[in-house]
């Protein structure tokens, strides 16, 4: 089970989870002991290393008891205020501007999902051995990875880590450098291309060119709505593979 500390204190708490949830909120459930107070988080392993540092989450931005969600910016969660229930008048039928508002936010939640799958669901790295190991990248497996990225920086030759369903063993620097990177580019494409559908959503002009929208690979986002950033990536895959696939993990 993970444990953390609290800035410079000794004392460490077991936690059942951590995670980000946004940019600025990380989220903690603790097993039974909470902390009083806040700061920077030592984040270790079960088997007692210490795998990331998080810096200055110092404000409770929220308390559900032995979960408990810390800001590094200084917000606290508001209670959203219930809007006024309106009901239209029976029978009401939406305009056709309504129902294309209606299905870009219903298209925009299925491609979030399914660009959140096809991240979480991985990537294939082969080791400088040769073999081919699978890595999950679950928010989670980002925040360890980012901490094995800081140990690399600080001059650390072997680092534990583990690949899918597999025990955890020592990687040499240059294997981890291997993981890491790949894992920043499959994330990165992925959000990159996430936002050129989500553009596309956004200029369409009629529900039936939202339901053609689909979460595949990046050439099938018409050219007016492709970013350079997403451009360079097709370029870069087409220069590693000789061909454009829509084999990225999304079944």
């Amino acid at each position: 089970m993970e444990k953390i500390r609290i800035n410079n204190q000794k004392k460490f708490y077991e936690i059942q989870s951590i995670n980000l949830i946004s940019a600025n909120i990380l989220q903690i459930t603790f097993v039974d002991s909470i902390p009083v107070s806040w700061g920077d988080i030592y984040v270790y392993t079960s088997g007692g290393y210490e795998s990331t540092i998080l810096y200055g989450y110092d404000t409770i931005y929220r308390d559900e008891g032995y979960t408990i969600y810390l800001s590094n910016d200084g917000s606290i969660y508001q209670i959203p205020i219930e809007p006024e229930l309106v009901i239209p008048p029976a029978p009401y039928c939406p305009t056709e501007e309504e129902l294309l508002i209606s299905a870009k936010s219903s298209k925009k939640a299925e491609i979030s999902s399914a660009c959140e799958k096809a991240i979480y669901n991985g990537i294939d790295v082969t080791l400088a051995n040769g073999t081919k190991e699978h890595f999950s990248l679950t928010e989670h497996d980002q925040l360890n990875l980012f901490g094995k990225q800081a140990q690399i920086i600080a001059g650390v030759k072997q680092l534990e880590y583990h690949a899918d369903g597999q025990p955890c063993k020592y990687y040499s620097s240059t294997d981890m450098e291997t993981i890491i990177q790949s894992a920043m580019w499959h994330v990165s494409y992925h959000t990159t291309y996430c936002n050129a559908l989500n553009m596309w959503v956004k200029g369409c002009e009629s529900v039936e060119e939202v339901n053609t929208i689909y979460y595949s690979f990046g050439e099938n986002v018409p050219e007016i709505y492709r970013n350079d950033v997403l451009n360079a990536y097709l370029k870069q895959i087409n220069e590693m593979t000789g061909n454009i696939n829509d084999e990225q993990n999304i079944e």
